[in-house]
């Protein structure tokens, strides 16, 4: 039996997820929260600084610093400097500042996770978008449509990578392409890469945009945390990785008055996740995989729904045009099983399924979501 398994009661408590639905009987499988506890090292080290008793302003320590180094060298051979990092309290954060410190039109391909086209537009900013294309049940980037949508005024591009929700962990020929394409016109690209620590299929490798040269490393802000590979996204706690001097000083500057620090609890479990959590991560992958495989299994026998093959993420993106649904989330939702809106990732018809949760929940949300596909 897997740690995974066993259920925990989140109903009651502060969780925004189990929250949405409470008082009905509706399993969430909606925002990307996983319903597992964190990493024993984790919870270790929230324990030892919880016991310091002091929790004044805080921020990074040199220990810190050279676990995030660590982490992306052995992870994905990315040598960085430590004075390329700037603390975040959240990566959703990192987007809208990086709209704020780049003058002209925003780029960004949907459908995409729903931060990527609010960002822009608090931030002022024009946003255009152009569409991935699918095809051969598989993602891909529509290089003519993003040629298209780039004007003289276009400045900066938002890369989700690995893609939230397609689920696809962009191979390196993609990645140049998009490389030859910023450089081509002179686009700074900001990179969300949070869910890099989440590659299901084990032939894959995340390759971080900046990595691929020193001259697109100039020209990239890479946004990363642990919160989503080790469920702690309510401890607030992310990164920017900037190589460009000048393009650092503009990002830090569109901070000053409006970012808060990152919390000191964040700071201490980033640290133990990067350096202790290798084990508990190995364990996590191989039970989401399974929970994808359980999730494509049904869905290949339930009409009217359809999903590609998700690479990366704990996240299946679900085509349930065929049902003829006005609000399909609302009709899925009186049928017991809460999921998220395509609509709101700028593709109405689709919706986003997590599944990282225990077997025994995702097999009776299975059960609900096929049920309501024959309601239909």
């Amino acid at each position: 039996m897997s740690r995974f398994d066993t259920p925990i009661d989140r109903r009651d408590t502060d969780s925004i997820k189990w929250g949405k639905y409470a008082g009905r009987d509706i399993l969430p499988l909606w925002v990307a929260d996983m319903d597992f506890a964190a990493p024993p090292a984790v919870l270790d080290a929230l324990h030892r600084r919880i016991e310091h008793g002091v929790f004044g302003y805080g921020g990074p320590w040199p220990s810190l610093t050279e676990s995030v180094l660590a982490h992306l060298k052995n992870e994905y051979a990315w040598a960085i400097n430590p004075e390329w990092i700037v603390w975040l309290p959240g990566l959703v954060t990192g987007l809208n500042v990086a709209c704020r410190a780049i003058d002209g039109e925003v780029l960004t391909a949907t459908p995409v996770y729903p931060p990527f086209l609010s960002a822009p537009y608090f931030s002022g900013r024009k946003l255009n978008r152009f569409a991935l294309t699918y095809s051969n049940n598989r993602w891909q980037w529509d290089m003519t449509a993003l040629q298209q949508a780039t004007s003289a005024a276009s400045k900066l591009f938002l890369l989700c990578h690995p893609h939230n929700p397609v689920g696809r962990c962009w191979e390196r020929d993609e990645l140049r392409a998009l490389a030859e394409h910023a450089e081509a016109n002179d686009l700074i690209v900001c990179s969300d890469e949070i869910h890099c620590g989440l590659i299901l299929d084990t032939d894959k490798r995340h390759t971080p945009f900046a990595s691929l040269s020193p001259e697109i490393a100039q020209r990239t802000i890479t946004l990363m945390a642990p919160s989503k590979t080790f469920n702690i996204p309510g401890l607030g706690c992310a990164f920017a990785v900037i190589a460009n001097h000048t393009l650092r000083r503009r990002f830090e500057q569109a901070m000053h008055g409006i970012v808060p620090h990152v919390n000191v609890l964040g700071l201490a479990a980033c640290e133990a996740a990067f350096r202790n959590g290798r084990d508990w991560h190995r364990e996590l992958l191989a039970y989401l995989a399974g929970n994808r495989d359980r999730v494509s299994e049904v869905i290949a026998n339930v009409p009217g729904v359809h999903m590609a093959h998700v690479e990366a993420t704990y996240l299946a993106w679900l085509d349930v045009r065929p049902l003829n649904q006005d609000n399909p989330a609302a009709h899925f939702e009186a049928n017991g099983i809460g999921l998220s809106n395509g609509a709101d990732f700028g593709a109405p018809g689709w919706l986003r399924l997590n599944f990282g949760c225990p077997r025994v929940t995702l097999d009776e949300a299975l059960h609900r979501l096929a049920q309501a596909c024959y309601k239909a």
